[in-house]
């Protein structure tokens, strides 16, 4: 059977700002059809990298296909076959949603009239119907971040880089936006997502490729990688937020987890526990409650970042 090149290919990316490496040989490969999460610490690289691969950046040295062309010798090509949602909304909030949509058409040539019924099928689409006719600065966040995505829709791109598309989103629009963004993908549209939300890779990607040191240090299925790193999670929670530095400081593995106020920590068994919570009473915090768990990508983001990259 043969095998069909990747939608997205980089080789060997190399990216110094100043005297600061962002990227130290960067590979990545996306198949067609499938979404690829990209995660790292703040300043690991991942909005450089979509730059690059969307031919905003050029690298100091490496190669990249994305759409079966070369980004660097057929940027236009590539163009023609991507669309981009960036961090910042692109959209024009003097303008309706409607007006967005068919003003972008416009400028991919679409015509008048082609113009009109692919900014009507996309409005239905990202259920914009009911405001396609409201000033887009009117929008909630959600439904602006909806408009983003239905505007870098209108040339139906074969491939579709989201920066970071649910950040600041309250968690329905959030919910929201992961099922149009899946959507998408099982229709055939090729996803490369970055994301600082944990979870939103673990509902949405086929692959995670986590960046550090300015190169993808793992990359697997969100189950492959959480079974990598083995064992449960003791997560303990703590009366004063001030005890979770204590915890994590008598533990090395121990990661804080900031949204219940505890840590969580790696076990190696039923003695560690033990061991654990005995330390713990020791050192006279106040624990409020324990569980355990199997591991989440949180824990692998914290167990990766942790050993192998220094930001």
């Amino acid at each position: 059977m043969v095998m069909s090149p990747p939608a997205i290919e980089a080789r060997g990316i190399h990216k110094t700002f100043g005297k600061r490496p962002v990227l130290t040989g960067l590979d990545l490969d996306v198949p067609a059809g499938t979404l690829l999460a990209l995660l790292g610490p703040n300043g690991s690289g991942k909005t450089t990298t979509v730059r690059i691969l969307t031919t905003l950046l050029r690298p100091d040295s490496g190669t990249v296909r994305v759409g079966g062309h070369d980004a660097f010798t057929e940027p236009a090509a590539v163009r023609r076959a991507i669309g981009l949602t960036a961090q910042q909304a692109s959209v024009d909030e003097l303008l309706t949603g409607r007006e967005n949509l068919e003003l972008f058409a416009g400028l991919n040539h679409l015509g008048r009239r082609e113009s009109r019924r692919r900014a009507a099928e996309l409005l239905e689409r990202f259920r914009l119907t009911d405001a396609a006719d409201r000033r887009a600065g009117d929008y909630s966040g959600g439904m602006r971040r909806r408009l983003d995505l239905a505007v870098s829709m209108v040339a139906e791109p074969r491939i579709l880089f989201l920066d970071e598309p649910t950040t600041g989103l309250d968690p329905r629009s959030r919910a929201d936006l992961w099922g149009v963004i899946r959507q998408l993908v099982d229709t055939g549209t090729t996803v490369l997502l970055t994301t600082q939300y944990l979870e939103e890779a673990d509902r949405l990607a086929d692959r995670v490729a986590i960046i550090g040191g300015g190169r993808v240090v793992e990359e697997d299925t969100p189950e492959g990688l959480k079974h990598r790193i083995g064992t449960e999670r003791l997560r303990v929670t703590f009366a004063r937020p001030l005890e979770t530095s204590t915890a994590v400081a008598l533990h090395p593995g121990a990661h804080p987890d900031p949204e219940n106020s505890g840590v969580v920590v790696p076990l190696r068994g039923p003695d560690h526990l033990r061991q654990v919570l005995n330390d713990f009473h020791r050192a006279d915090l106040s624990v409020t409650s324990v569980s355990l768990s199997a591991p989440t990508l949180d824990d692998v983001f914290f167990h990766l970042t942790d050993e192998e990259v220094a930001v």
